[in-house]
Order: C-alpha cells, then sequence, then structure tokens
C-alpha cells in the first residue's frame, strides 16, 4: 500500500462523522441518502459549485433496475413477464466475462430491493421510462423497454432553492439558457429528491465547493479523508467508512493520455470537475484499476463552439467514412455506434470529421432529434464549414473530400435498401432500439431529395468507465485482491461492471446507486 497519505500525520480532526462520501451524482446522493437514513452521521462533499455531477445533465435519468416495484405495478404491456434470471442472462450475455460475476450479479439483483428501499420514503418517487435494451438479438432482451424506470418530475417550487444548487441542463451550462422555472425533470429531478430527503435528517451534511485531495490510513485502514476548499484543507475523520463517488476523469486530458482513452475532454458530456482526484485518491493507497481506457460513447454532433455533443435519435441519413462508405447502423445505440467509430478510426478508414449525408426532406438540418446541447443557427454551422450542401451527390462528395463514385453508389445502394426494408450491410432496423424513435416503422429513408447535405460529426463521450476495483459490496480492492479496509467506490470512480459494453439504458446512473447503497449498508454491518 502506498505511504503517500498513510505517512501524513493528522494531528488533529477537523470533522468527525460516520461516513464522508466524495461526489453528488446519483451515486453520491443515493449512499448520503442510505446513510443518513440508518442513522449514521454523514458528510458529503461536491468538489464543484453545483450539485449533480453528470447524472444532472441526463435528460432522461434512466435506470435499468430489472424487476423493481414501479414496473411490477405498471405490468409489462403484450410481453411475457420478465424474471430476474432472464436479465442477468441477458447482462450477462451482453458484457460477458469481463468483470467478475459477482459484480454482475450485484448489480442486475440490486436495482429491485433498492427501488423498495427508496419508495418507502414520499420524497423518492419513480415513474416508467420504457426504454429497449441495446442488444436486441441478446438472449432475454427485452424489446418494450421494462426495465427502466426514472424519478418523476419534480415542481421547482418544491425547493425553489436548489434550482440554481443543481447542475444543468446541458443548454443552460452550454449556451447560457436560462434555468427551467416549472419542473425539475430527468436527472435533475433525480438529484433534487434525493437531496430534499436528506434535509430530514440533521446528521446529513453537504458541502459544494469541497474537493477531497487524500485519503487517510492508519494500520492499514482508510479512516478520513483531507478536503480542500475556499477556507483552505482540513482532516474528517471517517469512522465507519469513506464512498468515492466522484465521477469520472474524463475532463483531465493527461489521464486520458496516460490511460489511452481516445477523443478530447473538450467533447465530453461530464462537468469540468470530474477531473479523477478521487481515482488519484484511491491510488495512492494502493488500490487496484481496471477498464482505464474505457468510456460510455457516443457519435457527436460538432458544433460551432469546436465542441462534438452526444447526439441520438436519427430520424435519416447515413454515416460514410474517408471512402465514401457507409461503416455502421446509423440507428444503432449510441455506445455501439461510438465503438463503431473508433474501430473505423483504428483501421484507418475514418478520420474525424466524418459526415453524417442526408437530403433536404428536413432542410439544411441534420435530421438530429436528441442533440443534447440543443443546435444554435444554421449559418453559424454553415459559416463554420460543419454542414455543407451541393445540388448533386457527386459535388457533395468534393465538398466534403470523399471519392465521387463511391458516394452515389453508397446512396445508390441504401436507397435500395430503404425500398425494399432491408439493410443487407448493416441490419439498420433489425433491432427494437432502431425502430424506438420511429414509431416502430423502419429507420431506412431513401436520400433522394435534392440539394444533398452533410453534417460534420466526432466522437464524443457520456464520462470515462474505467476506476477503482472492487468487491460486490463495492469495497476497494488493493493490487493483491484484497480489500482496503475502510474504502469503497461506487459509479464512474469504480470500475464498471459492464466492462465494455453498455447493456441498456440508466446502466451507468443505476450501477452508480446500487453499489453506494451497498457500500453503505456494508459500513453498516447489514451488507450481504
Amino acid at each position: 500500500m502506498s505511504d503517500r497519505t498513510s505517512a501524513k500525520t493528522i494531528r488533529h480532526w477537523d470533522v468527525e462523522t460516520d461516513v464522508v462520501v466524495a461526489g453528488s451524482g446519483a451515486g453520491g446522493v443515493t449512499g448520503a441518502y442510505t446513510a443518513a437514513r440508518e442513522g449514521l452521521d454523514v458528510v458529503l462533499v461536491e468538489a464543484s459549485d453545483r450539485f449533480g455531477g453528470t447524472t444532472a445533465y441526463s435528460g432522461g435519468g434512466g435506470m435499468w433496475f430489472p424487476c423493481n416495484p414501479v414496473l411490477q405495478r405498471a405490468g409489462y404491456g403484450d410481453a411475457p413477464d420478465d424474471t430476474m434470471d432472464d436479465a442477468l442472462e441477458y447482462y450477462n450475455a451482453v458484457v460477458g466475462d469481463r468483470t467478475p460475476a459477482a459484480l454482475r450479479d450485484a448489480y442486475v439483483r440490486g436495482g429491485a430491493p433498492l427501488i423498495a428501499y427508496l419508495e418507502s420514503d414520499d420524497q423518492l418517487k419513480f415513474s416508467l421510462l420504457p426504454w429497449p435494451d441495446y442488444f436486441g438479438h441478446a438472449p432475454k432482451a427485452r424489446a418494450d423497454g421494462m426495465r427502466h424506470i426514472a424519478a418523476k418530475p419534480l415542481k421547482v417550487a418544491a425547493a425553489p432553492d436548489l434550482r440554481e444548487l443543481i447542475r444543468g441542463p446541458l443548454d443552460t451550462d452550454r449556451l447560457g439558457q436560462p434555468q427551467p422555472e416549472d419542473y425539475f425533470v430527468g436527472g435533475r429531478a433525480l438529484i433534487a429528491r434525493f437531496l430534499i430527503a436528506l434535509r430530514r435528517y440533521p446528521h446529513a451534511h453537504t458541502r459544494l465547493g469541497t474537493e477531497l485531495t487524500d485519503l487517510v490510513v492508519e494500520d492499514g485502514t482508510v479512516v478520513g479523508a483531507v478536503v480542500t476548499d475556499a477556507q483552505g484543507s482540513r482532516a474528517i475523520r471517517a469512522r465507519r467508512g469513506v464512498l468515492l463517488a466522484a465521477g469520472g476523469f474524463e475532463h483531465n486530458d493527461q489521464m486520458r493520455e496516460q490511460y489511452g482513452v481516445p477523443g478530447r475532454s473538450h467533447d465530453t458530456m461530464g462537468p469540468p470537475s470530474n477531473r479523477g482526484l478521487a481515482h488519484q485518491a484511491g491510488l495512492a493507497v494502493g488500490a487496484d484499476i481496471d477498464l482505464m481506457d474505457q468510456a460510455w460513447w457516443s457519435p457527436g454532433l460538432i458544433h460551432p463552439d469546436g465542441t462534438a455533443a452526444f447526439a441520438l435519435w436519427f430520424t435519416g441519413g447515413i454515416f460514410v467514412d474517408d471512402r465514401g462508405e457507409r461503416f455502421v447502423n446509423e440507428s444503432a445505440a449510441y455506445d455501439r455506434l461510438g465503438r463503431a467509430v473508433l474501430a473505423a478510426m483504428t483501421d484507418g478508414r475514418v478520420t474525424l470529421p466524418y459526415w453524417m449525408v442526408y437530403d433536404d426532406r428536413e432542410g439544411a438540418v441534420p435530421p438530429v432529434k436528441a442533440p443534447n446541447v440543443s443546435m444554435v443557427e444554421t449559418r453559424r454551422y454553415v459559416d463554420a464549414g460543419l454542414w455543407r450542401t451541393a445540388d448533386t451527390l457527386e459535388d457533395l462528395a468534393s465538398a466534403i473530400d470523399v471519392p465521387a463514385d463511391a458516394l452515389v453508389e453508397t446512396v445508390r445502394r441504401f436507397n435500395d435498401f430503404a425500398r425494399r426494408g432491408v439493410d443487407e450491410d448493416f441490419d439498420r432496423g433489425g433491432e427494437p432500439y432502431d425502430r424506438a424513435f420511429s414509431g416502430g416503422a423502419s429507420p431506412l429513408l431513401p436520400i433522394d431529395r435534392p440539394p444533398f447535405h452533410a453534417a460534420a460529426f466526432g466522437v464524443s463521450d457520456l464520462g470515462t468507465k474505467g476506476g477503482l476495483r472492487t468487491d460486490a459490496s463495492a469495497r476497494v480492492l488493493d493490487t493483491t485482491g484484497a480489500v482496503i479496509t475502510g474504502l469503497y467506490a461506487a459509479g464512474n470512480t469504480m470500475a464498471a461492471p459492464s466492462g465494455t459494453a453498455y447493456p441498456g439504458g440508466g446502466n451507468p446512473i443505476g450501477t452508480s446507486m446500487v453499489f453506494s447503497h451497498l457500500a453503505v449498508l456494508d459500513m453498516t454491518g447489514d451488507g450481504t
């Protein structure tokens, strides 16, 4: 074990508590809430000036929790009832054996009891948000989306002071749009509900603008943390444990380069405070790490400010590589699509930007219905060279520097697939998710109405997913596989149980919540 912090002499504890939680995304607030509800004193520290982490940027704020009480009350539509074993079979088929089976089992089975636990608090309310599983051909995949829920929207009037204290939405932070005045929705609703619930517990304390910079170790046990705020550093003793749920390191370009994470911090959707401080603190006390080259990927529509922002819900168009040829199912789930782009870049078929080619059925604006960061005026994209138009496909090919004959043939072949309703090259439309944004209709629309257009795309991510290795109780492990007593990790500070896959919407938020909850239960002695 590293002696970086164990060598540090703590002569005086500035604060003593039972639990220290670093981070205020879904995992952080779940951990703090569980601690407070179980009668423990808890201090939650958030490095930035607002609560919510990446969770608060999620428009849906979904959680992939099979067989949970919300779903059971609602029924399952026309599909047969789900079972936990079915959900686990699906998850394992997608993830494979890249991660320990105990972690996979703990996540899949842990969501339903967590929701039952949370719903006994009248502040924590959830509703259906049907969202198909992302690997529709995998065994026991759920096409109807009935493994997915979200927090119920909450009137801002219920806690008006939180309106400015919870980060997001993205248009507010990226485009300067005003904060919504009516409802907290999506991930912001989830965070707001937890923060309101925490107010019932006088022994729960939250501190914004406070970074966890070091862990304190005595006799091999993590016994506290050093945090830094505008007034300086202070030491907090944690009698039961420290939970690191502070997000990923997507905004740390040095760490991205060190661990081989493709892309730039400029294009991530995580908040700027996600710089890997918790990862570094864990490493300093001997924690093992895994999946450090991984992220939750997505295609990124490039905006005039130069950022490539997470985009989905494509109602037309095709992506072409440097040869003017299709290389991917454009309607695939975003992480699968992002990984296909990265693979094509590795193979030398794609250099950034790559292009979405589409026709004029909706005008010059690309057929992207969920850009996450709203599009601005068309002229700004045109002036920046990001959206290009030509009367013919040959001229468009010249405008985006791909071979004209290849682009013409690519579009001809795609249009033939569209007329027949079958994509023989990439099976676009062959899985339920592919049709989720077209009302079940085929997403294959011909490109045959001039003028023709192209929009520039890059690679974005929703955060890194590599981190500290843990056991099924979220206890951090050292490089020998032994538990580092007193130290826990969850969310994107933890090496993701899903490995290199993204099985379904709500996996990042859901995983973070489950393992934060399990961590605190372990601290109380109530864990399994």
